[in-house]
């Protein structure tokens, strides 16, 4: 149960992920319910404050707004990376163990399991902080796409509430999303990294579809990502030792 929740919850949240992107017309209103009156609602007055503060600028409003949400939930993303990490550890052990009991799927799994308890290794705390993250960034898209303010307003070569008509947007978070994975592959499973290019692909097509403040979102999100990736996963310079000569 456990392996097939691993295979298939990556698949999960790139659906509700798409899912979440819906076109979202209908005006933020709190008397509508718990969603937008303690999520989108204030997500939205943030960004009003924002560009209130920076010159009337939705897209450096959205720009400061993902940095500080990035920021948040960066522990819950240091959470994932440090179980990926653990789970890597054990994965020598892992292929002893199947080789061993391939034969008998039930003992395989009974030991598997004591490996991780022993251990102290959750197959799942991996995917935990990527369920918390998705209501925060779905409420962050209805916030952009459901406030008027923005669809009127215009950032760079950009009208924020219609689309990209260079396309170059669309290009740009495709590419984004690309190099984001490409930093996290090393820490992906194997049905992650069958998705390194169909998922870019998948961003482009959207965002030629979607309103520019959408996209504009995802390339400062992939940016920070790419970055902050950089920083969590470079791998450390080991020191080489000086073989012969006098070191002056």
């Amino acid at each position: 149960m456990t392996r097939r929740l691993t295979k298939y919850l990556p698949f999960s949240l790139i659906f509700l992920l798409l899912a979440g992107c819906a076109p979202a017309t209908s005006p933020i209103d709190p008397a509508n319910g718990f969603w937008d009156k303690y999520f989108v609602g204030p997500l939205a007055d943030v960004l009003d404050w924002f560009a209130g503060a920076l010159w009337g600028q939705y897209g450096l409003s959205i720009l400061v707004v993902t940095i500080i949400i990035r920021l948040i939930i960066l522990p819950l993303t240091l959470k994932q990376y440090k179980s990926s990490k653990r789970m890597q550890d054990l994965q020598p052990e892992l292929k002893k163990l199947k080789e061993k009991y391939k034969d008998d799927a039930k003992k395989q799994q009974e030991e598997t399991m004591k490996l991780f308890q022993s251990n102290g290794v959750n197959p799942l705390a991996g995917c935990f902080p990527l369920i918390v993250q998705m209501p925060i960034l779905i409420a962050l898209y209805n916030a952009i796409m459901r406030n008027g303010h923005i669809a009127g307003d215009t950032f760079l070569w950009l009208q924020l509430g219609t689309k990209d008509p260079y396309y170059i947007l669309p290009l740009l978070a495709a590419i984004t999303t690309f190099f984001q994975q490409k930093m996290m592959s090393s820490q992906m499973t194997p049905q992650m990294q069958n998705l390194m290019f169909i998922f870019p692909v998948l961003i482009f097509v959207m965002a030629m579809n979607f309103a520019a403040a959408l996209p504009l979102y995802w390339v400062f999100s992939n940016t920070f990502t790419i970055v902050q990736s950089y920083f969590i996963y470079k791998k450390p310079k080991v020191p080489q030792n000086n073989k012969g000569g006098l070191t002056k």
